[in-house]
C-alpha cells in the first residue's frame, strides 16, 4: 500500500512540473470554458434573428430555442473532451511509463523489493487523480458559467448530470491515459511511444465510426454520435462489428444521452459498459506488465 500511495504522489507532482501537460490542460479547461458561451452566443443569435422574422409576420413557428434544456450549453463539451482530452490523457500516460525508462531510474526503484504491480497501480491512481482534478475544474466552470447564463443556480437534476458526464470523461481519457502507459512501457524508441498510441486514437476516432457508419469525416467532429444511412443493410452489419471498438462513438452517445441531448434516444447503458469494459482490459494488461519490461531500456 505504502508502494502504491508512494507512487501516486510521485506521478502527480511529475506531471505538475511538465510544462507540455500543463499547457494541454490549460487549453483544455479554456475550451470547456469557452463552450457554454458559444452556445449563449448561438442562441442569443438565433433568438435575434427569429424575433425580427417574427415581427415581420414571415413565420408562426415557436422560438427553437424558446424551451432548451440548461444542459444545451455544455453539449460542445462532448467533442473536446474526445479531441483535446484523450490526446492529454496520452501524452500523460506515455510519460509516466517512458519517465523511468528515459532517465533509467526504473533500475534504481525496482532494485529494491518493489511489487510492480503496485508501482503500477500508483501510476495509474497518480494520473487518474490529476485528470479528476482536471474534470472536477471544468465541471464548476461548467456550472457556474450556465448559472450565470440561466440567471439562476442550476437545479439538482442538471447538476448531477454535469457529473455524470464528468465521470463518463474521466473514463475515457483513461482509456487513453492507459494506452499510452502500454506504449510507453513496450516501446523500444520515445517516438514511437508517442507515434502509437496517437494512430490508434484517430483509428478510433475517426476511421472506425466511418468504415461503420459512411459519415463525412467532418461529421464525426459533431457531439453526437455518427448515424448509419437509413436502407444501408452492409453498413448496419459493419456497424455492429466495429461499434464496440469505436469507443469515442460510444461515449458520444452515453455522453449526449446523460447532457439530455434530444438527437440521441435510448439508454446510455450499453455505451457505457463497452467504456468499463474497455478501462478494465486495459488497466488488466498495464498492471499485469513483467518486471524486465519496466527495467528494459530505450534504444533513442
Amino acid at each position: 500500500m505504502n508502494t502504491i500511495f508512494t507512487s501516486a504522489r510521485h506521478e502527480i507532482l511529475c506531471t505538475l512540473r511538465a510544462r507540455v501537460a500543463l499547457l494541454l490542460l490549460v487549453v483544455f479547461l479554456g475550451m470547456v470554458s469557452l463552450s457554454s458561451l458559444i452556445g449563449w452566443i448561438t442562441n442569443t443569435t438565433v433568438t435575434r434573428v427569429y424575433e425580427k422574422i417574427l415581427a415581420d409576420g414571415r413565420t408562426t413557428a415557436p422560438n427553437p430555442f424558446a424551451a432548451v434544456s440548461a444542459l444545451y450549453y455544455s453539449r460542445n463539451s462532448v467533442i473536446y473532451v474526445v479531441l483535446i482530452g484523450a490526446l492529454l490523457a496520452i501524452i500523460l500516460g506515455v510519460q509516466a511509463t517512458l519517465r523511468d525508462r528515459k532517465f533509467a531510474t526504473a533500475d534504481l526503484v525496482l532494485s529494491r523489493p518493489v511489487n510492480t504491480v503496485q508501482r503500477l497501480i500508483g501510476q495509474f491512481l497518480g494520473l487518474g487523480a490529476v485528470i479528476a482534478a482536471v474534470l472536477a475544474a471544468s465541471t464548476v466552470i461548467s456550472w457556474a458559467s450556465i448559472s450565470v447564463i440561466m440567471g439562476a443556480l442550476l437545479d439538482f437534476d442538471p447538476a448531477v448530470r454535469l457529473i455524470g458526464f464528468a465521470a463518463l470523461s474521466w473514463a475515457l481519457m483513461m482509456i487513453f491515459a492507459l494506452l499510452g502507459m502500454l506504449t510507453g512501457l513496450y516501446s523500444r524508441k520515445e517516438t514511437t511511444a508517442l507515434l502509437v498510441p496517437f494512430v490508434i486514437w484517430s483509428a478510433v476516432a475517426f476511421v472506425l465510426p466511418q468504415i461503420g457508419t459512411a459519415a463525412r469525416p467532418v461529421a464525426l467532429l459533431n457531439p453526437v454520435p455518427a448515424l448509419v444511412s437509413p436502407g444501408s443493410g452492409s453498413f448496419d452489419l459493419i456497424g455492429a462489428v466495429t461499434g464496440p471498438f469505436a469507443i469515442t462513438e460510444q461515449f458520444k452517445r452515453a455522453a449526449s444521452i446523460v447532457l439530455r441531448d434530444d438527437s440521441v434516444t435510448g439508454s446510455p447503458w450499453l455505451s457505457i459498459l463497452l467504456l468499463v469494459a474497455a478501462f478494465l482490459a486495459l488497466t488488466w494488461i498495464v498492471v499485469v506488465t513483467p518486471r524486465r519490461t519496466l527495467r528494459s531500456g530505450l534504444n533513442d
